[in-house]
């Protein structure tokens, strides 16, 4: 099959669905690629973030450890600490003052969570709209060159297998694209999302955990 032929011989609309699926190919792996690096780091940041925080023996130290790793376990530590801070040194001018200390580190810590949760929702929009919109994109595309090749053959007045094989063949890449489009991206969301979601229970652990260490601290 000759992809060639399809941009020599395709009208406007034919070639906008292949260059429209090369785009979205396109963006479909930069996701992927960019998102997996950033889990990656984000495990291996978590990993030892956690150590850090397990073999400090204060809080203070907790936070100087951690400042200088890049990951969600140490952002919401450093959030977690600087609300404990506050708190106690009567910092929080706000209706928080009326909190207890555990219902105000609860809210402080669920927030840091849900901020530090969204930068790993980057993309996953990109690749829901490209896995359930390429393979009707494709098949378009094929519904579109068929149509036309049978314009082009009734009033080229040539009925043989040869000259209708050809022309039509040609058009039904576009719903073989349409797929090849749609299937990495349908399985590239649903790896980043259950990636996505054992960081935030993992998160949600630690976060357990440090919420009992605070209220536990000693001033």
């Amino acid at each position: 099959m000759n992809l060639a032929l399809v941009f020599q011989s395709g009208d406007f609309v034919l070639i906008s669905v292949f260059l429209l699926m090369v785009l979205m190919s396109i963006v479909t792996w930069s996701v992927i690629v960019l998102r997996v690096i950033k889990l990656r780091g984000a495990k291996q940041g978590n990993a030892a973030a956690k150590q850090a925080v397990m073999g400090a023996a204060s809080l203070d130290e907790a936070a100087q450890k951690v400042q200088g790793i890049e990951s969600p376990v140490s952002t919401l530590t450093t959030e977690a600490v600087r609300a404990y801070r506050n708190y106690r040194q009567g910092g929080a001018k706000t209706l928080a003052d009326a909190l207890p200390l555990n219902e105000y580190l609860v809210s402080q810590i669920r927030s840091s969570m849900s901020q530090t949760m969204r930068q790993f929702d980057g993309g996953m929009t990109a690749l829901a709209s490209i896995g359930a919109t390429a393979p009707f994109i494709g098949l378009f595309g094929t519904v579109w060159g068929i149509y036309h090749a049978l314009i082009n053959i009734s009033e080229s007045g040539q009925m043989s297998i040869a000259a209708v094989a050809g022309p039509i063949g040609e058009a039904l890449v576009a719903t073989a694209a349409g797929l090849f489009v749609a299937i990495p991206a349908v399985l590239a969301y649903n790896f980043l999302n259950r990636s996505n979601k054992t960081i935030s229970q993992d998160l949600d652990a630690f976060a357990h955990d440090l919420h009992v260490r605070l209220l536990n601290q000693k001033d």
